[in-house]
């Protein structure tokens, strides 16, 4: 039976500060991701144009590179866990330049000051980290102005599935039902779409070394021992074999919603 461990904070913020330099040119799925919340969100706001916008996760900046390259934005402001992923936004900065910036460093569930009267709250990735989903979505309804923009991407139930089969433990991913249904009690829900992607790897042990170069591998505790590292690898390779070696599910969701005018 699949076991779902309370997320540890300092050891995920631990795993992704590790991988801020590596993230960018492995993270595949999540790069496409954020083109396509982009993309989502100006089909929503023709204008493309947002005076406050805080971002929920910012990492290594791969959204707000896509958002700044299609929006212009007053104020931005972005939320991260890791408090050096402020290098890679800076960089992102020098190229799409905004009039004001402001870092909010640490754990968003933490945070009781927040800018106020946002048009759009953003996150690419990361809510699958959140303790408390109903809580944040209360938190940022109270953050955004009316008719303001809440949208973001997570994973959802099958995402990573073959890690969770052999290991036993994972997230607590919500289905897209759930999402809708937690999101709706704050907001009016404009777009809510999942889909299924295969990646394909030579290896077991090249699924692996993406998982640690993404710092999606937060959630493991342990360190593995020669048996049982040769255990994950077989039981990889048996499983969840294909023409081209093997295979990693990522389950994406895309949800757009909008805080109910008064």
């Amino acid at each position: 039976m699949l076991q779902q461990i309370k997320i540890d904070k300092e050891l995920v913020r631990k795993r992704f500060r590790r991988t801020l330099s590596s993230y960018g040119n492995n993270a595949a799925v999540q790069k496409t991701m954020a083109v396509e919340l982009s993309e989502m969100i100006c089909q929503e706001n023709p204008g493309r144009e947002f005076n406050r916008v805080l971002e929920v996760g910012s990492g290594s900046g791969l959204l707000m590179a896509e958002l700044l390259r299609r929006c212009i934005v007053k104020s931005y402001y972005a939320n991260d866990l890791v408090e050096e992923s402020l290098h890679c936004l800076r960089n992102v900065l020098d190229r799409f330049p905004v009039e004001e910036f402001h870092f909010l460093a640490g754990d968003i569930e933490s945070r009781d000051v927040l800018p106020s009267s946002l048009d759009l709250v953003v996150s690419n990735a990361t809510l699958q980290w959140l303790d408390d989903l109903d809580d944040f979505f209360r938190k940022i309804y109270d953050h955004l102005r009316p008719g303001g923009i809440l949208a973001f991407t997570t994973f959802s139930t099958s995402n990573m599935q073959e890690i969770s089969t052999i290991e036993d433990v994972g997230l607590n991913y919500h289905s897209l039902g759930e999402l809708e249904m937690l999101a709706g009690r704050y907001f009016d829900l404009t777009v809510a779409r999942e889909e299924e992607l295969r990646m394909e790897f030579s290896t077991p042990e090249a699924v692996l070394h993406h998982i640690r170069q993404t710092g999606v591998n937060g959630l493991l505790r342990h360190a593995w021992t020669k048996s049982r590292y040769r255990h994950f690898v077989a039981e990889y390779r048996r499983l969840f074999s294909c023409e081209n070696g093997v295979y990693l599910t990522y389950h994406p969701v895309y949800c757009s919603l909008k805080k109910r005018l008064l």
